[in-house]
């Protein structure tokens, strides 16, 4: 199990699917307090200017994980807009941003059903709403939406460009398109030709690697603590490793730049 979760990424696009499923049916038979509501790596600003003044507790607890979320969808107001988030996972980030952003309406969709129902009855914020849905095939009209947001999600898709090109199709003009992602070294520019082939602008990116690796960090006694409270012993490594853990390679990878994590700023004309 463990190289299955290192190596996801590189698997054939017909597996991908129904283990990400599974995953999550594992994360919901394990989290019986419904605590695991956040799923990325974490941001941390290097000089330590950037602190959120947090409102709630559980804000508090997540806060590195929030911080990704602010750090990505901040970049431009969402006050009044109507964003659209692929890939939500367990809709901690959707349901963050729907209260410290202010849009009119946030649809948060994930690929795996199981997680849509948690979100639903976890996550409940006027304008707030999850589906299912799938990346490479958004069901929505042309010009649904003001922003898009992706974190940590597409690199796993099975066509990356056709993903790009749908959010083009269904961003307004004018919109914007926040987008964070591991990326192998030396692939970033692959990336940004994709970007480009879409219609999609790059306004701004930055190469986010070691807030990141700050962030996992300072983070580091939290994801041991949940993993180890709530998940079998023969399943830890595994869970650890998706976690980002001290010690696993995908830590390792981002210290060591074999990863590098990139966050855009992208807009329709």
């Amino acid at each position: 199990m463990q190289k299955l979760v290192q190596y996801y990424c590189e698997l054939p696009t017909t597996f991908r699917r129904p283990l990400w499923q599974l995953w999550h049916k594992l994360i919901l038979k394990f989290d019986k307090n419904r605590e695991a509501t956040f799923m990325n790596y974490g941001f941390q600003s290097l000089n330590g200017d950037e602190k959120l003044d947090l409102q709630l507790p559980r804000d508090e607890e997540n806060r590195y994980c929030i911080q990704l979320y602010h750090h990505v969808a901040s970049q431009v107001s969402q006050e009044g807009k109507d964003i659209l988030e692929v890939g939500s996972g367990r809709g901690g980030g959707a349901e963050f941003l729907t209260r410290y952003l202010k849009p009119k309406s946030y649809t948060g969709i994930d690929i795996s059903s199981s997680v849509i129902a948690f979100c639903n009855k976890t996550h409940n914020q006027p304008g707030l709403l999850f589906k299912k849905g799938f990346a490479e095939k958004l069901e929505f009209p042309d010009q649904s939406f003001d922003s898009v947001v992706n974190v940590e999600s597409a690199r796993c898709y099975a066509d990356i460009q056709g993903f790009f090109k749908e959010v083009h199709r269904v961003l307004r003009p004018g919109g914007n398109f926040l987008f964070a992602d591991m990326v192998v070294k030396g692939e970033i520019d692959e990336i940004r030709e994709k970007i480009n082939r879409s219609g999609l602008k790059i306004v701004e990116e930055k190469n986010i690697s070691q807030n990141v690796v700050k962030a996992l960090d300072l983070d580091h006694n939290r994801r041991n603590k949940m993993v180890n409270s709530f998940v079998p012993k023969f399943l830890r490594k595994s869970f650890l490793q998706f976690a980002g853990a001290k010690g696993s390679e995908r830590y390792d990878s981002f210290a060591t730049g074999r990863i590098e994590y990139w966050s855009f700023l992208l807009s329709k004309n």
